[in-house]
């Protein structure tokens, strides 16, 4: 028991590093004031960090049958330190976005090889609630990060302190991994081709699933992306302040994690989607007509509580649905998040087009519509 302990401990350790992706939320508000960016461009910022999740995954899955899951974590690493060293030594336009593009490769590294990585710790029935569990830290990592920003802008004097703060953390946790033996799978010697992998889509269950992880990213990034724009538009705040409607939302999705953690073993994971993305369904629709700030914090709270145990979810029933492909539904998997590069844009051109947030609201609406008709279909998991 102690022995497993000690080898799951820096494994989910790493999904506080993968935590690091939902900075861009607070980041593009700060960003948008510090070069005085249009809502269409500051839009595009997050897809600065999740388009590398369609375009290599599968790439990164394949490398990942070669090399290994932990080493591939531990690439993951370095390009995260060195992405989040660049803006620190000189900061611009164009170092920013160059370090967001970093952090999203180095992420989607991480996301491809780290969740089957957990695999080869937890074993069975218990690899849903443990992968809620590793959302739970990734959880706390983005609930930090408002709070590590304007940590750095208020005592610090800068908020792009935030980033070597990341860098430090993430050679803590490549460290603890480097000391910690795991056992796998011996590297593929065969490793599946692009063509192959995307294949695995003719098959519809594996289909279905990759845009639920499409679209409960967006739904994710998309919310924590607009809950300081609300609170701004609606209450007035200035950037520094809103960021804590990002807090807010991570620290409910913090709280639902850790449940869901706990009711995952208790319940079909099919009937706590249904429930869950139900009431997410309801929570939006609310936030089109309450506007004070109490009632918009709550609402975005609702929302990450709510959303929080679908992505650990959807993973896991595409792992069962093809097991003996586990690195390739991964990396395919994984490449749905870079729903989170195309929801924040359209949300973006919406509020534009419509002249105010509900614009992202309507986006975000038709998001939680397909996961609803997505947990509708979700065939049942053993209780």
């Amino acid at each position: 028991m102690n022995n497993s302990i000690s080898k799951l401990m820096p494994v989910l350790f790493g999904f506080f590093v993968m935590g690091f992706c939902d900075v861009v939320g607070i980041s593009t508000s700060y960003v948008k004031s510090d070069f005085d960016l249009s809502e269409s461009l500051a839009g595009l910022i997050p897809s600065m960090v999740f388009i590398w999740f369609l375009l290599l995954s599968l790439p990164f899955a394949m490398l990942m049958n070669r090399i290994g899951r932990k080493q591939m974590v531990q690439l993951s690493n370095v390009v995260t330190i060195i992405g989040m060293l660049i803006p620190f030594f000189h900061y611009d336009f164009v170092t920013c976005m160059v370090a967001f593009v970093l952090l999203g490769i180095g992420n989607t590294m991480l996301q491809v090889s780290l969740m089957p990585l957990l695999s080869n710790v937890v074993k069975g029935e218990t690899y849903a609630s443990s992968l809620t569990t590793g959302q739970v830290v990734k959880a706390v990592s983005s609930f930090a990060g408002p709070f590590i920003a304007a940590f750095a802008a208020k005592t610090l004097g800068n908020w792009q302190y935030l980033f070597p703060i990341y860098a430090a953390i993430t050679l803590l946790s490549a460290f603890w991994l480097l000391c910690t033996p795991i056992k796998e799978d011996a590297p593929a010697t065969k490793s599946s081709s692009m063509g192959e992998i995307l294949g695995l889509l003719k098959d519809k269950r594996i289909l279905i699933l990759f845009f639920g992880i499409f679209f409960v990213v967006g739904v994710d990034v998309g919310t924590n992306t607009v809950a300081p724009k609300l609170l701004i538009e609606r209450a007035g705040m200035s950037v520094e302040e809103a960021g804590y409607g990002s807090s807010v939302y991570f620290v409910c999705r913090t709280i639902g994690a850790l449940i869901g953690s706990f009711m995952l073993m208790k319940i079909s994971e099919r009937l706590y989607f249904r429930l869950n993305i139900f009431a997410a369904l309801i929570t939006i629709g609310l936030l089109f007509f309450l506007q004070a700030t109490s009632a918009v914090l709550a609402l975005v709270g609702l929302i990450g509580f709510f959303c929080s145990s679908i992505f650990p979810i959807i993973y896991s029933a595409a792992l069962k649905a093809r097991p003996e492909k586990e690195n390739e539904i991964s990396g395919l998997m994984i490449m749905g998040v870079f729903g989170g590069a195309v929801i924040p844009p359209a949300m973006g051109i919406m509020t534009d087009l419509i002249g105010n947030q509900a614009g992202s609201l309507i986006v975000l609406t038709g998001t939680i519509v397909y996961l609803t008709g997505c947990a509708l279909w979700l065939k049942g998991a053993k209780k």
